[in-house]
């Protein structure tokens, strides 16, 4: 497969007027945080949210009269669905999206808002893309591929050029991997514009395709749930492969625990909304710090399409693990006045209770004693400490029940 930096300085002049051109700005607490010169690359901004439109479109526009009338095809349950959704139905062109039955019903509805038409078949991705490339050939749709396609790099590596139009200060890129189509397109256009800029993939360690394959290695994956879901990709693309093995400095992989702490660095610090995929550059210099110490890095943010439920379970977790949010269970007497007193050594202390649960028959406690469960917010792990040993000092024998790794 070959794209040059020719093809994508011609995907951003064909897309300059339909995409939006994301901010690109140095953010001053992550670069606190890493020690790195961080420039974040907003592609959670754009249109549907996400960077997958910019190829999507580059893709559609290459079409015959014929082809966009006969229409178009696409296997996902994400971001690229409303991408190809998006600009179908600005360009007039019928779209066909596959889904695995399994998808969540917002990601079916809006995906059909945008005007698409939604098939439901197979259990996972493979099975839709192979359902999709079946009704491509019996009706002559253009099957429009995620990654694996000429004009999807071209339009993904648009990136990379804004990137270092704004910033040409920037020694290194970071960007999540999945198929590959993104990483590929912005170094072509970043290596292409500054030859001695490095660049840099993640990927998450449940779904290590592209890690693999680059350091000829296998590693034990589960792969399982992942909040990075945009970039579970189980089998890497020989041609993006190719690319990235001549352009691509290397490739990290990161935990799910270290993806939510940057997912939840990027709400905290930068009132960022990011989804799992879109936090996986962060996640990367966070746990690479000694690397990039003193460089200029962009990361860019590919997407923010995260489901609020997962997002609000994810900061609950990320305040567990710090301390901030804790689960007490203290023995009491079970006798009017002593909730108040306990109740009150809590406050006294500087902490807030946020639910209190008695537990007085699935108890092994002597029958006038009775067991109770404090959901407290605290300070950190030292408040909860202090708050503990107030509580025992005061005659009452508590333990910590939500205890977190550091």
């Amino acid at each position: 497969m070959h794209v040059t930096y020719e093809h994508i300085q011609a995907a951003a002049r064909q897309i300059e007027n339909d995409i939006l051109r994301t901010p690109c700005f140095p953010a001053a607490r992550l670069s606190e945080l890493t020690g790195a010169k961080v420039v974040l690359k907003l592609e959670n901004l754009q249109h549907t949210g996400a960077f997958k439109v910019r190829g999507a479109l580059v893709k559609l526009l290459s079409l015959t009269d014929a082809e966009r009338e006969a229409g178009v095809i696409a296997a996902s349950a994400g971001n690229h669905a409303q991408g190809v959704g998006y600009f179908a139905r600005q360009l007039g062109i019928p779209a066909t999206i596959v889904m695995p039955r399994n998808t969540p019903f917002t990601k079916i509805a809006r995906t059909e808002a945008l005007g698409a038409r939604v098939v439901l078949e197979g259990e996972g991705f493979i099975q839709a893309r192979d359902h999709a490339l079946d009704l491509s050939a019996r009706h002559g749709y253009t099957f429009v591929h995620p990654y694996d396609d000429p004009h999807v790099i071209a339009g993904q590596g648009t990136i990379g050029k804004e990137m270092l139009e704004d910033h040409p200060e920037m020694d290194a890129i970071i960007t999540a991997i999945g198929g590959g189509g993104l990483i590929a397109g912005v170094a072509i256009a970043a290596k292409a514009i500054k030859p001695g800029i490095e660049i840099y993939g993640v990927q998450a360690d449940t779904y290590p395709s592209m890690y693999d394959a680059y350091h000829h290695t296998h590693t034990d994956a589960t792969w399982g749930q992942t909040i990075a879901d945009g970039i579970a990709v189980k089998t890497p693309s020989p041609n993006t492969q190719a690319i990235i093995e001549r352009v691509v400095d290397d490739i990290f992989m990161a935990s799910e625990l270290e993806l939510e702490a940057a997912l939840q660095t990027y709400l905290e610090l930068k009132r960022i909304v990011v989804e799992g995929a879109g936090a996986a550059p962060l996640a990367a210099l966070m746990k690479h710090k000694d690397k990039f110490q003193g460089r200029t890095v962009g990361l860019v943010v590919s997407g923010g399409n995260i489901d609020s439920r997962m997002l609000s379970t994810i900061l609950m977790r990320g305040l567990a693990r710090e301390g901030r949010l804790v689960s007490l269970r203290i023995k009491i007497s079970d006798m009017p006045g002593v909730l108040s007193v306990v109740s009150k050594i809590i406050g006294d202390s500087g902490a807030n209770i946020i639910e209190v649960h008695h537990q007085r028959l699935f108890s092994d406690v002597p029958l006038k004693q009775t067991e109770m469960d404090v959901a407290v917010e605290t300070l950190d792990r030292h408040h909860v400490q202090s708050l503990v040993e107030k509580l025992t000092k005061a005659g009452f024998e508590t333990h910590v029940l939500s205890r977190s790794s550091s």
